[in-house]
């Protein structure tokens, strides 16, 4: 599990294939721990989006289908890193200990 931590916002906690795969997007490396500066967070947030807005991205959201999509699963980190944005703060990302 990897959590995703900034001053004004709740922790997000996502598991590691998952949270990679958002870092990679967001157009960081995917090394943990990581950080991205407060003036990093719009570029990131651009790419997030981005990335969650293709057909691949938003597919697995359906009563049929247990799966849940990566843009789905998006949404509470890009509201975190929008709160940083917001409060300038810096986010950080690393491994749960528990």
């Amino acid at each position: 599990m990897i959590i995703f931590r900034t001053k004004h916002h709740a922790d997000i906690t996502m598991f590691d294939n998952v949270a990679l795969r958002l870092i990679k997007q967001m157009g960081h490396s995917e090394t943990v721990p990581g950080a991205f500066t407060a003036d990093e967070i719009e570029q990131a947030i651009q790419n997030l989006k981005k990335a969650i807005s293709t057909p691949t991205a938003k597919s697995g959201d359906s009563w049929d289908d247990d799966s849940v999509s990566l843009a789905h699963r998006a949404k509470p980190l890009i509201e975190l890193l929008e709160t940083a944005k917001q409060h300038q703060e810096h986010v950080i990302w690393e491994k749960s200990l528990t």
